[in-house]
This record gives C-alpha cells, sequence and structure tokens, in this order.
C-alpha cells in the first residue's frame, strides 16, 4: 500500500467555508420558523419542541462558525506578513 503525504495545512477558505455552512444553517433555521408559523397549529406539541430544539442548535451552530470565521480572517490578517 502506498503511503500518502497529508495534506497541507491551507486555511484560506477556511473562513469562506464557515460563512457558508452559517448561511445555510440560517436558511434551514428560517424554513423551519415559516414551517411553524404555518403549519405550528397542526404539529403536536412533540413536533413543535423538536423544532424548536433543532433551531436552538441550528442557532448556536451559526455562531460557531461566524465566530470561527472571524477567527481565521484575524489569523490570515496577523500572519499576512508572512507570505511577503
Amino acid at each position: 500500500m502506498e503511503r500518502q503525504d497529508p495534506k497541507p495545512d491551507n486555511r484560506a477558505d477556511n473562513s469562506a467555508r464557515n460563512m457558508e455552512i452559517a448561511r445555510e444553517t440560517k436558511e434551514n433555521l428560517l424554513e423551519a420558523e415559516d414551517y411553524l408559523a404555518e403549519r405550528g397549529d397542526s404539529l403536536s406539541e412533540e413536533e413543535r419542541r423538536n423544532i424548536v430544539n433543532k433551531n436552538r442548535r441550528r442557532m448556536e451552530s451559526i455562531r460557531a462558525h461566524m465566530e470561527e470565521a472571524m477567527d481565521e480572517l484575524d489569523e490570515l490578517g496577523e500572519n499576512a506578513h508572512l507570505e511577503d
């Protein structure tokens, strides 16, 4: 079996990737809120609770991905002088 070298640590797209994940998660959160607004009366209490709880987790995920994106941008800015 041929040994493969690990890929280099390329963080150039980490910030953009984290921002995209946050954007997609926000879209899912908004769709779930719309679903609750439109059909909430026909859902069981457990279904409503599950959607609300999932949206709480989505909000935490959005926050974490945005923080990570900002950290990556800060790090890229701090290390920009190393590329010269």
